[in-house]
């Protein structure tokens, strides 16, 4: 049976690069269909998350002119990884399997030809795998790199280079979906599914047109949250240094007391200040430590929902479409 591939593409402020990588998505689903890998209705679901420029307005006119383009419109801007999920959960419905890709053809759509192919031996879940980041700046890759090692020694199973390039089939989605944190890290979650799953390298690209939505200060946030939501880590790692903290003032009173019986004791303002300092900063780390758990905590209980759809291309009938003038 020949599978109904949704290449869903999470979108914000993405007006500059969206022809191209509408363009080369639909060229890149003609060829799989014509070589028979894909049904003939396969379709390409680009979803707006809540952009302030003309992404929307562009692939409502991609959708109205291009069989293959579909869109999602959310109501609000909710992450990238909310709207990703969104669009997963919609693509789903229709789909044999889903590819998820960035829209800035950083990733190498070609690879996606494998994904399917791979999708066919019986694969469920295809990682898209950075064969090496020699665009990445040096900092930026000692800094993965090592985000990966920690990861790693704190037990949560990530794919070392694998963003969120990745084809998953629609047994692996169901159970993907079963996990409902608020606090979503994909990269953490899709490897908890199981199932058959095996890696697809490449190369990566430089961004075709405007600017990354992950500045540094975005990275170190998503690093923080999937380290927070899959561990208790950093709070074992605080009570080891408190204990720590413990043992060094113990060793330290010790001196002072043998000191003072000799005879040699010195008053000394910098040892007292660095001691408070010292001991002042282990507290507070762990109180942050503690309240960004709490924290999550909090926002899981509430339980709201992840995303509101305004508008929804994918899943209306023809007719649906017509009325809204959109065929």
């Amino acid at each position: 049976m020949i599978p109904l591939l949704t290449i869903v593409v999470p979108c914000y402020n993405e007006q500059e690069v969206f022809e191209e990588t509408a363009y080369q998505l639909t060229y890149l689903i003609e060829e799989l269909i014509y070589d028979s890998l894909i049904s003939d209705d396969s379709k390409i679901l680009f979803v707006d998350d809540g952009s302030k420029d003309r992404t929307w307005e562009l692939i409502e006119k991609e959708s109205n002119d291009n069989l293959f383009v579909k869109g999602l419109k959310l109501a609000k801007n909710v992450g990238h990884q909310n709207a990703l999920i969104a669009g997963l959960e919609i693509a789903n419905k229709q789909s044999d399997c889903v590819v998820s890709i960035d829209a800035d053809l950083q990733d190498d759509i070609n690879v996606i030809r494998n994904f399917v192919e791979k999708y066919i031996e019986g694969f469920d879940i295809v990682y898209g795998v950075r064969d090496s980041r020699e665009t990445d700046t040096i900092f930026k890759r000692t800094t993965a790199l090592g985000f990966y090692r920690f990861m790693g020694k704190i037990g949560i199973n990530l794919v070392p280079n694998h963003a969120d390039f990745r084809l998953m089939s629609k047994r692996a989605l169901d159970e993907l979906f079963k996990y409902k944190e608020t606090n979503l890290f994909l990269r953490g979650l899709v490897p908890l599914v199981g199932f058959p799953s095996t890696n697809v390298y490449y190369d990566r690209k430089e961004r075709f047109a405007g600017e990354s939505k992950y500045p540094l200060k975005k990275m170190l946030s998503f690093a923080f949250d999937g380290i927070t939501s899959f561990s208790i880590a950093p709070i074992r790692f605080v009570s080891l240094l408190g204990f720590l903290s413990i043992i060094f003032s113990l060793i330290a009173g010790g001196y002072a007391i043998v000191q003072h019986l000799l005879g040699n004791t010195v008053s000394g303002w910098p040892s007292l200040m660095v001691s408070i300092w010292f001991v002042g900063g282990v507290q507070l780390m762990g109180i942050g430590m503690i309240g960004e758990y709490i924290g999550k905590i909090y926002h899981e209980v509430k339980n709201r929902p992840r995303y509101a759809i305004e508008t929804d291309l994918y899943t209306m009938s023809n007719s649906e479409l017509v009325n809204k003038g959109q065929r």
